[in-house]
């Protein structure tokens, strides 16, 4: 063998080694995967993470998949002769808005169902209402009623439980029933949240359009690595989180308040975030976690 294809290989088994602590640390342990954004739109991408996914799976891990869809939905609206509407962020549903809505989204479900089922892994794609799955209420933004948006009120685990012990990777599409049993959507970001909780998951994954949070948000080798809560919540105070992160951030301490044990926003644009971020001691997204939560530095 030639010297530059021994150091190839060498490099291949120090990640290897480097990945072998994660693996025995998560084994058996729930992450909660929010997939969404470009990584959704691009099919080299989306193959990608549902390779990491299983990857994880295969290696001792129970993920479960959260799934978006927003532009494929507003993509059909227009093509349904209506025009998308949103106030501060969030999408006006009316009856026929999320006739659309839950539509689509099941299609993408059952599409990622199947490239799981492609790479040999067993899967079973559900949304909300399965199970009684996610409760919700009646969502409005700043007083005004935006239509059949549901906030998650309660999120009945039984049927998770029973797909990861029957060894499925599950996955959710992000629709729910109020007491009525009304059919409401329900932000992607919000649904993952509250599933991870209702679970205790050891891990929450943000795949976003964003590298993680930035010290400065024009900069983005400004990356901080790893926020604890309290640090997080001075950054929203002093400004430097804002914009489309602060509710995100927002959704990562309720989750660490909550039981989830630490909390990552990843750019799910990058080949492999996950794996990176997971089996290797630097990442190259944010972790946020507890102030009393062992840093990866300090493990080190």
């Amino acid at each position: 063998m030639r010297q530059d294809e021994m150091q190839t290989v060498m490099k291949k088994a120090e990640v290897l080694i480097e990945a072998l602590p994660y693996i025995q640390r998560f084994n058996r342990k729930i992450i909660v995967i929010k997939y969404g954004g470009s990584a959704m739109l691009d099919e080299n991408l989306k193959q990608e993470v549902i390779k990491d996914v299983t990857l994880l799976k295969l290696v001792g891990f129970k993920p479960i998949i959260v799934h978006g869809g927003g532009r494929e939905i507003s993509g059909w609206v227009k093509k349904a002769g209506m025009e998308p509407k949103f106030i501060n962020g969030l999408r006006v549903t009316d009856k026929p808005t999320m006739d659309i809505a839950e539509m689509v989204l099941n299609k993408v479900n059952k599409s990622l169902v199947t490239m799981v089922e492609r790479l040999g892994v067993k899967a079973c794609g559900i949304s909300g209402k399965d199970g009684n799955l996610l409760n919700v209420e009646k969502k409005y933004s700043d007083g005004k009623d935006i239509g059949f948006v549901g906030n998650v009120k309660n999120v009945d685990t039984k049927i998770l439980h029973d797909l990861l012990d029957k060894d499925y990777l599950p996955i959710v599409c992000p629709i729910g029933m109020d007491d009525d049993y009304n059919t409401y959507n329900i932000n992607a970001d919000d649904a993952a949240t509250a599933i991870a909780e209702a679970l205790e998951a050891d891990k929450l994954a943000f795949l976003s359009d964003t590298p993680g949070v930035l010290k400065d948000k024009d900069d983005p080798a400004s990356l901080i690595s790893e926020l604890s809560v309290s640090e997080a919540k001075s950054l929203i105070e002093d400004g430097t989180i804002e914009g489309g992160m602060l509710p995100k951030v927002k959704s990562c301490i309720s989750a660490i308040d909550n039981g989830v044990h630490r909390v990552h926003i990843l750019d799910g644009r990058i080949e492999h975030c996950l794996l990176l971020e997971i089996f290797t001691n630097k990442g190259i997204g944010t972790a946020i976690l507890s102030d009393n939560e062992e840093r990866y530095d300090e493990q080190r």
